[in-house]
């Protein structure tokens, strides 16, 4: 492991490709958490890459395409620099917000592959992530036509999000894994059961996201905007949120005490997970900040001692409320 700018460096699965240890994840600058201010996101992007953050996420999906739009000019002014990942699989409709489909099949991502590298005008992408899995669609087949474009130089690496444990040996013996993406923090720990032991075993690097519990993890969640899609998820809901937010209590003992913030706390337990695991993990906390981006790029070097990791530990058992409305939509829908 090495260092550059203020964050450790790691290798992206067996892919070769280097990225920090912690990237940014981009989708909050075009929708689901209210209004952005487009002029400091562009300031958090480029600030990111002064603190050494090289990994920077987004999907086909995140604003119907905008959001790869937005980082098009980042990413070309800076290619040399930046690992960028993004998704395909998830099908919206612009007529329909809360639409959500998944599409697997060879024709779908081709096309999107296709249309994801016109949006960020450049010529390869340098992690692609089946975003959802359609279990309709043997895994190896969908890993065999990201293998082709591997070949055909339009991808540089393959990454899976929301798979199990079964799914990411499955896609492994068609073509090398280098990532795998899931809900992950001290709020959500279903992964633990088989992702995490198979990314182990296939040196695969974990990418958690969501690390701060969609915000509920920095104890600074107020009353959400009626564009807040937080306002959906079975955690948020008011009964469920009074009762999740008396769980914060350890971590706000340990940011007390540590003289941190509670998001600090929350990153640097994942970090922990690393050396516990022995796992390469990337966690994406998003942000449009450029105060709250250096808060986080601070939690990678904190290490937090083995009995403040223990305090957090019950904690995700106690919480009210899935991720999700839906889990069929995540890899906890098909244990």
């Amino acid at each position: 492991m090495t260092t550059t700018g203020t964050l450790p460096k790691t290798t992206l699965g067996t892919s070769g490709i280097e990225i920090s240890v912690q990237g940014l994840g981009c989708m909050g600058i075009s929708e689901f958490y209210g209004t952005s201010d487009l002029a400091e996101s562009r300031a958090t992007l480029d600030r990111a890459l002064e603190l050494g953050i090289t990994l920077f996420d987004t999907a086909d999906v995140y604003g119907l395409g905008h959001n790869e739009e937005f980082l098009s000019d980042f990413v070309r002014a800076n290619r040399d620099r930046v690992v960028l990942a993004t998704k395909f699989g998830i099908v919206r409709k612009a007529d329909d917000p809360a639409y959500r489909g998944i599409d697997n099949s060879p024709a779908y991502i081709r096309n999107a592959v296709e249309a994801s590298l016109r949006r960020l005008g450049i010529d390869v992408i340098d992690l692609y992530y089946m975003h959802r899995r359609d279990p309709a669609v043997p895994i190896e087949d969908t890993v065999g036509v990201l293998a082709d474009l591997v070949q055909q130089g339009k991808i540089r690496a393959i990454g899976l999000s929301e798979v199990t444990g079964p799914e990411l040996r499955a896609a492994r013996t068609v073509h090398p894994i280098a990532a795998v993406q899931s809900e992950w923090s001290i709020f959500s720990r279903d992964v633990e059961r088989t992702v995490v032991p198979a990314a182990i075993e296939l040196g695969v690097t974990f990418v958690p996201y969501s690390p701060l519990g969609r915000g509920f993890l920095t104890g600074a969640v107020q009353q959400l905007g009626k564009d807040d899609v937080r306002r959906v998820f079975p955690r948020f809901a008011e009964d469920n949120a009074a009762r999740n937010a008396e769980l914060l209590a350890p971590l706000r003992a340990i940011a007390e005490a540590r003289g941190i913030t509670m998001a600090q706390v929350a990153l640097a337990w994942l970090h922990a997970q690393a050396r516990v695991h022995d796992l390469s993990v990337a966690p994406i906390p998003g942000t449009r900040s450029r105060t709250r981006l250096a808060d986080n790029v601070a939690a990678a070097t904190i290490e937090l001692t083995a009995d403040e990791v223990a305090t957090l530990a019950p904690i995700a058992g106690q919480v009210a409320g899935n991720r999700y409305a839906d889990m069929s939509f995540t890899s906890a829908g098909r244990e």
